[in-house]
């Protein structure tokens, strides 16, 4: 029986999650409990995604990227969630919804312990989920642990390489998302308008123009290239968004993502902008997967979002954040209890910021995901220190 090309392409590609590291893996059925961890990389601006705009001092601190207080009669104002808090306008249609059938929960002043205001540092914090001040064991992750203590081989990754949270459990597949785009000019046009100009007046100033143009965007991109690990974009997660909820409903149980462009140092936008743009891409990508994994399964399913660290509370001269501390996380499901503000708060102004700039950190991550994973997996006590050491899980009931 002879087969043509194309065929043989598509069935490489279908079995391209079951053959990774030499290893075969055969499809299992569905489980009953799903997580998906979703880490956004260099550090999203939750103060301005779920915004505290029941607070003069916000307005005060962003008067140039802050949101405005909700107003129904204008589309570009927030969205409600209770008396303090509002969601920003660009999730209206995704994650909004969501809030409104109770299936989502924000957990303000969330992060880690770690003070670095690294990227690199904290993502490596987060990813192992180990104290700070000791031995860090880089061959350890928590997902990595967790796949352990589950004692199900259903773990899957949907990075450019296996995510050090990964590391130290049993081979798992990992599936890259990367797409890499195209800049709007490439060398060859930009040297082709350069050509048209050459021996005219202008011809200087278009080479320079276009000299410019490269070192400023190299300055620029650099930092947040870095903070990105590789991570898909905001735009590739939601065109891959559904390849993600129709796996797991299908075969895995316990996944990680993570997602990049979050570094807003400068010109980072209000309602409008670089910010709103990207949030409704991961914000449509949510949906999509809620969309995908289908009403059924969704009720078995959670996604915790996460980032490494919050920005600060104040804009800064560039219309932008700089790095921060304590972040907000947003507990999705079909059975999670939603619709709230979960976790404890802290009334906003200059003496409770953590070091006069940042939110303080009072739920510890661990502390969070711990609190889903003991619950969601029914997993005890000597498990639980396993996967997360010398940290209690939390007791917020979001599922």
């Amino acid at each position: 029986m002879s087969i043509d090309r194309r065929t043989l392409f598509r069935n490489a590609a279908l079995m391209a999650p079951a053959l990774i590291a030499g290893r075969a893996f055969a499809t299992p059925a569905a489980s009953d409990t799903r997580l998906l961890v979703v880490f956004l990389r260099g550090a999203y601006d939750a103060a301005n995604v779920v915004a505290p705009t029941g607070s003069d001092f916000y307005a005060q601190s962003r008067p140039t990227i802050g949101l405005k207080k909700p107003d129904p009669a204008d589309p570009t104002a927030p969205l409600p969630l209770d008396a303090d808090w509002s969601l920003h306008p660009a999730l209206k249609d995704s994650i909004y919804p969501l809030w409104q059938k109770q299936e989502i929960a924000f957990v303000p002043f969330a992060g880690t312990d770690d003070m670095t205001r690294s990227h690199f540092e904290t993502q490596d914090t987060i990813e192992l989920g180990q104290p700070i001040g000791g031995h860090r064991d880089y061959q350890s992750g928590f997902l990595a642990r967790t796949a352990v203590a589950l004692g199900q081989d259903k773990p899957i990754s949907f990075t450019d390489q296996l995510p050090l949270c990964f590391r130290g459990g049993p081979i798992i597949p990992n599936i890259t998302l990367n797409n890499i785009g195209k800049p709007a000019i490439d060398p060859r046009q930009a040297q082709l308008i350069e050509s048209m100009y050459k021996g005219n007046a202008l011809g200087p100033s278009v080479h320079e123009g276009f000299e410019v143009r490269d070192t400023v965007t190299q300055a620029l991109a650099q930092e947040m290239v870095a903070a990105n690990r590789g991570a898909v974009s905001a735009k590739g997660f939601e065109l891959s968004a559904r390849r993600i909820g129709r796996l797991m409903r299908d075969q895995f149980n316990l996944a990680f993502v993570d997602v990049g462009g979050w570094d807003t140092h400068v010109n980072q936008g209000g309602a409008t902008g670089y910010l709103a743009g990207r949030l409704g891409e991961l914000g449509r990508g949510l949906a999509g997967f809620v969309d995908e994994i289908g009403p059924e399964d969704w009720t078995k399913t959670t996604v915790v979002v996460v980032s490494e660290f919050g920005r600060t509370f104040h804009e800064n001269g560039d219309k932008g954040t700089d790095h921060g501390h304590g972040s907000v996380y947003w507990v999705m499901g079909g059975s999670v209890r939603g619709g709230r503000i979960a976790g404890p708060q802290v009334t906003l102004s200059q003496a409770t910021l953590n070091q006069g700039r940042d939110l303080p950190v009072l739920t510890d991550y661990r502390s969070l995901i711990g609190e889903i994973v003991a619950r969601r997996y029914g997993l005890g006590t000597d498990k639980m220190q396993a996967i997360f050491p010398g940290i209690a899980p939390s007791q917020l009931d979001i599922v």
